[in-house]
């Protein structure tokens, strides 16, 4: 039953990106910029052979209707093309850059689950007391405030003033990078057993993972306090509390039913933890999938601002597969329906 309903869940999930691909591609066509101008540079623009030679090496020659199936072909095949930037696939380019937006969109979501859950849990427990108001103004705050400007803020406080924290990058201008498995520094710092660039990276990580974590954290703590506001007046706690049950267990009982709204939650924030890490990136030098479509966009990179779009637009459709899915097996009701 449940892999029937994943697989449901999966063929939906697959004319949804050959969708997103199609809506790329006519908006590649519809912006009136000559993409000739970055493949063979302006000075070149002038010379008919060599302007000749790329509009037949990339088939801008071609019907529009041919280009996309050539397209949609290619991109079954996990070609996305060269960027115009780098020279490089745009698939080598997004292996590159996309470990180091996971390790940060992964310590952010640890941040926000450590924090938000408990605080939450507090706050949905003593509703309306001190704890509850301070996590409330906190959440609003965090949830308020945009990353770029608090980001800029904390680097001037604490690195250029304070001198406590680290400056932007993954890690020290004079430390080397330890060998690469994963992409992710501490991990692969820790299957070399270099503590020192290990514990670097953690350094560096702190900052920008409390900001992108910020907004996350926020969203966290007002979900579960909500859920256990209501749960703790349902009837279940009420029977729990006069059959003489721990208060602690009573609260536990009652976390296992927020699972779901939670689930949903840090199942779309972490999608959204990936693909919005843009300006956080930016601010702190962090090179990441982010800072690539940045200045993808800024050179009018075509081949890099679809692949990695369609990256992100995967990124979402799998999260979405998994959440689904864990949503069935948490409520039966969902799967049968």
């Amino acid at each position: 039953m449940i892999l029937q309903f994943f697989l449901r869940r999966l063929l939906f999930a697959i004319p949804m990106m050959f969708g997103i691909s199609l809506v790329l591609f006519l908006l590649y066509n519809i912006v009136q910029v000559d993409p000739l101008v970055m493949i063979v540079g302006e000075r070149a623009m002038d010379n008919p052979e060599i302007v000749a030679a790329a509009v037949q090496k990339w088939g801008l020659d071609r019907p529009v209707w041919e280009q996309y199936l050539t397209y949609a072909g290619n991109m079954l095949h996990g070609d996305f093309g060269s960027s115009f930037l780098t020279k490089r696939p745009v698939l080598e380019d997004l292996q590159l850059f996309l470990p180091a937006t996971l390790e940060l969109a992964l310590s952010s979501l640890v941040f926000a689950i450590a924090i938000g859950i408990p605080l939450g849990v507090i706050a949905g427990v003593r509703a309306g007391g001190l704890i509850d108001r301070a996590a409330w103004g906190l959440s609003l705050l965090n949830a308020s405030l945009p990353p770029f400007w608090t980001g800029l803020i904390f680097l001037t406080i604490f690195y250029y003033f304070l001198g406590i924290a680290p400056g932007p990058g993954r890690l020290d201008p004079r430390m080397a990078f330890p060998p690469r498995v994963t992409g992710l520094v501490t991990l692969d710092a820790a299957f070399a057993g270099d503590w020192a660039a290990f514990a670097n990276a953690l350094h560096h990580l702190m900052l920008p993972t409390l900001i992108l974590g910020g907004f996350t954290l926020a969203l966290v703590l007002r979900v579960v306090r909500a859920s256990m506001i209501e749960e703790m007046r349902r009837e279940y706690v009420r029977t729990a509390r006069s059959k003489g049950l721990p208060p602690r267990a009573v609260v536990v009982h009652a976390l296992r039913n927020t699972l779901i709204p939670l689930v949903t939650l840090l199942g779309l924030a972490f999608a959204g933890l990936l693909s919005g890490a843009v300006m956080t990136e930016t601010v702190f030098d962090w090179p990441g999938l982010g800072t690539y479509l940045v200045r993808a966009a800024a050179n009018l990179d075509y081949p890099a601002i679809q692949g990695g779009t369609l990256l992100i637009a995967l990124i979402y459709i799998v999260t979405n597969l998994i959440v689904d899915f864990l949503y069935g097996v948490l409520d039966p009701r969902v799967r049968l329906a």
